[in-house]
């Protein structure tokens, strides 16, 4: 039945001229229908370039209104309209228009890609989990407040010691939550694996690690790496892909909490529907948004 589902929407995506976007996050029978799979930006880049008409995101909002930012004359659904980011959501865009204008007005404001279109159109810069550094550290400007997560923010400022940044109390729910004993109890139970985390957890956890750095770069760690043995410290879907596309190796949750629930929310049903016409909701924007926002996203463009 699943191969049969699977074949459907294949099918229809090719009739239609859709372009499937999966967030690595996604399960392994959504990947496998994917055009594309990845990181959120990447995600987007890849579906600026395809020929398609029409993109379908399979991951959460803030990713869908990305790809339509980078690409304003496509037409673009999100599979599953309940899957948000509580990480992109925690900080309106009056809230740090009202800190620009108070005590951080003379610094440059740096968003992370996972942060809502409304929220990128009073920041300077956006960046990702794997250029966040570069791009900091091309800024001309020495004072920055970086938002939303203060984790990969401190990760950061720790690699551009010229900077002055400022941080919020924010971040990812399901990375921050980790703790140091968990990453530490984790290397006791498998004392040849390296344990490689993402930037979001919190410095104790990242200190413990082999290496740190976004879920592709994670990815292409393990896979490129002579090492046989990984402990993989972001969402534990990633377990499952390693282990498919790495069968001579092995991996191991650093902790079984790290679940992002709103990634989970995305079935195959989901994309089913959507392709059908009879699921999925169209990200709309207005103009002046996109205006503003997308600014932002080309000066990344630009500095990295």
């Amino acid at each position: 039945m699943l191969k049969d589902i699977q074949q459907e929407i294949l099918k229809l995506k090719k009739e239609k001229d859709i372009c499937i976007l999966a967030h690595s996050y996604q399960s392994e029978d959504i990947l496998e229908i994917a055009d594309f799979a990845g990181d959120s930006y990447a995600l987007s880049v890849k579906a600026a370039k395809a020929p398609n008409k029409t993109l379908i995101m399979c991951g959460v909002r803030f990713m869908a209104e990305t790809a339509k930012l980078l690409s304003p004359e496509k037409t673009v659904f999100l599979a599953n309209p309940e899957a948000g980011c509580p990480m992109a959501e925690q900080f309106t865009k009056e809230y740090i228009q009202k800190l620009r204008d108070n005590e951080y007005k003379d610094y440059a404001v740096v968003a992370y890609i996972n942060t809502t279109t409304d929220l990128k159109t009073v920041c300077d810069v956006c960046v990702t989990s794997s250029s966040a550094v570069k791009i900091v550290k091309k800024m001309p400007e020495k004072d920055i407040l970086f938002i939303p997560d203060c984790n990969l923010g401190a990760y950061v400022a720790e690699q551009c010691p010229e900077k002055n940044i400022k941080l919020l109390d924010g971040g990812c729910p399901v990375h921050s939550a980790i703790k140091a004993e968990e990453a530490m109890e984790a290397k006791k139970k498998h004392p040849d694996a390296l344990l490689l985390v993402h930037p979001e957890c919190k410095k104790e956890v990242t200190a413990l690690a082999d290496f740190a750095g976004s879920t592709a770069d994670i990815m292409k760690f393990a896979k490129e790496s002579d090492a046989k043995e990984f402990i993989i410290g972001t969402e534990n879907s990633i377990i499952q892909h390693l282990q498919i596309m790495c069968p001579d190796k092995k991996f191991y949750a650093m902790s079984k909490n790290l679940v992002c629930n709103d990634m989970k929310l995305t079935t195959i049903m989901d994309v089913y529907n959507t392709v059908k016409g009879i699921g999925g909701e169209e990200i709309v924007m207005s103009e002046d948004t996109m205006t503003k926002a997308v600014a932002c996203i080309n000066k990344m463009i630009e500095l990295g």
